[in-house]
C-alpha cells in the first residue's frame, strides 16, 4: 500500500471507483479505531475515507492493495492497522493547504456550473429567435440561487432591404441591484457573448448593449452548433482576436490578469489576452495613436 501524497486533492469516494450506493462498497474499517475510516473498494484496490465533521466532506486519505489474504505485510489493512496502534493517522488528515485546495475546485466547480446554466439559458433564448424575434430571461447568482444577478434581452431582427440582407443581433444585460459593474456581472458577459459568437471582440458595443451581424441564417446555423455541447455539458470555448488594439497602458496589467475588458482608441472592448504582436494592427487605433500629441 502507497500512502497519497501531501497536498491530497479533495475528492469524493466515487472518484476511487466505488459506487457508494453499493453496500459492499463502503463500509467501516475495524482496525482504525482512532480516526474513523470508511472503505472503498475498486478490484484489489482499497481505500480509507473520512468523513470531515460539520462539512460532510469525503476525504480519500490513504490507499493501497489487498495481498497475500491480509497477511502480507504490505497489506492495506496490515499497514492500516500499524499506524493506527503504534504511529499517528492523524497525519493523514487534510491540511490547511489541502483545505485551501478543496475551496479553489469548489470555486471553481461552482463557476463551470453555473456557466454551463448560463450556456444553456442563451442557447434556449436563441433557438426561440433564431429566425426573428425578441425574448427576455433572468440569471441566477451562481451561489445564492435565490438571488437574481441579471436579466438579458436578446433580439434578432431580420433584415431584407436592396443590397443588403442580414441577421442582425442585438444583446442587452441588464444588472440587477448591487452586481452592475461587478467582476460577475463581467463574467456573465463574456460567457454569452461567446455562447452566441465567439471571439468577443466581434461585438460592438454601447454601455451594456452589444450587437451583431450574422449573415441569413448565420443564428439557426448557430444553435445548431450549440446544442451538442449544450448536451453533452461542455462549455464552448472562445476564439482569438484577429486584431491588435491600442489601450491606454494604465488599465492592461490589471485587466489581463483578472480578464477585464479594456477600451480601444477605436472604441472597441476587448479582454487583453494576445500577443499583440502576432496579429494584424487596427487601422483605426493606428491612426488615433499618431494624432495624439507627444
Amino acid at each position: 500500500m502507497s500512502e497519497l501524497p501531501h497536498p491530497i486533492v479533495a475528492k469524493a469516494a466515487e472518484s476511487f471507483g466505488a459506487d457508494p450506493a453499493d453496500d459492499n462498497s463502503l463500509g467501516p474499517i475495524s482496525s482504525s479505531t482512532r480516526t474513523r475510516l470508511l472503505e472503498i473498494k475498486n478490484s484489489q484496490w482499497r481505500g480509507g475515507v473520512w468523513e470531515e465533521p460539520g462539512s460532510g466532506v469525503c476525504w480519500l486519505l490513504v490507499a493501497g492493495l489487498a495481498k497475500g489474504n491480509h497477511e502480507d505485510r504490505d497489506d492495506f489493512y496490515k499497514r492500516v492497522e500499524r499506524e493506527n496502534d503504534s504511529g499517528d493517522p492523524s497525519r493523514w488528515l487534510p491540511t490547511g493547504e489541502d483545505q485551501r485546495l478543496l475551496k479553489r475546485e469548489t470555486a471553481a466547480r461552482l463557476r463551470t456550473d453555473w456557466e454551463l446554466s448560463v450556456q444553456r439559458q442563451v442557447l434556449d433564448a436563441l433557438q426561440a429567435v433564431q429566425a426573428g424575434g425578441t425574448r427576455r430571461f433572468e440569471i441566477s447568482h451562481p451561489v445564492v440561487k435565490e438571488e437574481k444577478l441579471a436579466e438579458i434581452d436578446l433580439a434578432v431582427t431580420a433584415v431584407r432591404d436592396d443590397g443588403y440582407e442580414a441577421d442582425e443581433i442585438d444583446l442587452e444585460i441588464i444588472p440587477c441591484k448591487g452586481h452592475a459593474g461587478s467582476g460577475l456581472l463581467w463574467q456573465l458577459t463574456v460567457r454569452t457573448l461567446i455562447t452566441i459568437s465567439p471571439p468577443e471582440q466581434s461585438w460592438d458595443r454601447f454601455k451594456d448593449t452589444y450587437s451583431n451581424i450574422g449573415e441569413v441564417g448565420a443564428w439557426i446555423v448557430r444553435v445548431a452548433e450549440l446544442r451538442p455541447f449544450v448536451e453533452a455539458n461542455e462549455l464552448v470555448l472562445s476564439e482569438p482576436g484577429t486584431t491588435s488594439h491600442y489601450a491606454h497602458r494604465e488599465h492592461l496589467a490589471g485587466s489581463t490578469i483578472e480578464g477585464h475588458a479594456v477600451r480601444g482608441l477605436c472604441g472597441v472592448y476587448f479582454v487583453p489576452r494576445q500577443d499583440h504582436a502576432a496579429i494584424p494592427q487596427c487601422q483605426i487605433c493606428a491612426r488615433r495613436l499618431s494624432e495624439l500629441p507627444e
